[in-house]
């Protein structure tokens, strides 16, 4: 049986992302260790809560430099939630707080006059390119966003208040918006589309 290692920042329900790998036939290995987030073959940064809280974890544990080298170099690695927010430099929820920096973007707020956070399902719409997104609808919990699919990536966007992005995608690394786990077919589908792509990888 293959494994993915979940990374625990300590904010993240880790027994809902590790159901869908069982359900998929894969085993899951949680760890806060730097050396495994660096060695892994299948990577999962989860996270929830609040932008500069999880990456102040990300800096005491040592992960930051093996997470941003890995993610550069396109080893297979899934990030969902605040894990694709941590991609960028910043975001407007933590004035300070750097991200991993492997997009050039600062995560922003979800715009006036909506419901914050957003809490509940939305359409997902892949753009040309995608390997492994498709058209679906996904299940989302977030109040910040990424408002533009950066250079050099894939992507599909969704809309409340504003289009953004629901999830990026480049080879085998993914990062996903919305919760993949909680999506139910659709995004038990895009799970095993990723395990598949970071099988080739390997």
């Amino acid at each position: 049986m293959s494994e993915v290692v979940l990374i625990r920042t300590g904010t993240a329900n880790l027994a809902s992302v590790a159901a869908a790998f069982h359900r998929a036939g894969c085993g899951v290995r949680v760890t806060t260790s730097a050396d495994d987030a660096a060695t892994a073959a299948r990577l999962v940064l989860p996270g929830v809560g609040a932008f500069g809280a999880v990456a102040e974890v990300i800096d005491t544990l040592g992960l930051r430099a093996p997470l941003a080298d890995r993610i550069r170099a396109g080893r297979p690695t899934l990030a969902i939630c605040l894990g694709l927010q941590l991609l960028a430099g910043g975001s407007e929820e933590s004035p300070g707080a750097a991200g991993l920096g492997v997009i050039g973007a600062t995560a922003t707020a979800l715009a006036d006059g909506v419901r914050r956070p957003q809490l509940g399902w939305n359409r997902v719409a892949a753009g040309a390119g995608c390997r492994l997104l498709s058209d679906g609808s996904a299940y989302f919990a977030n109040s910040f966003k990424l408002d533009a699919v950066p250079d050099g990536w894939h992507g599909a966007l969704t809309d409340h208040g504003g289009e953004f992005v629901a999830a990026v995608e480049r080879g085998a690394v993914l990062a996903c918006q919305f919760h993949p786990e909680l999506s139910g077919a659709w995004g038990q589908s895009l799970v095993e589309r990723w395990l598949a792509a970071a099988g080739e990888a390997v």
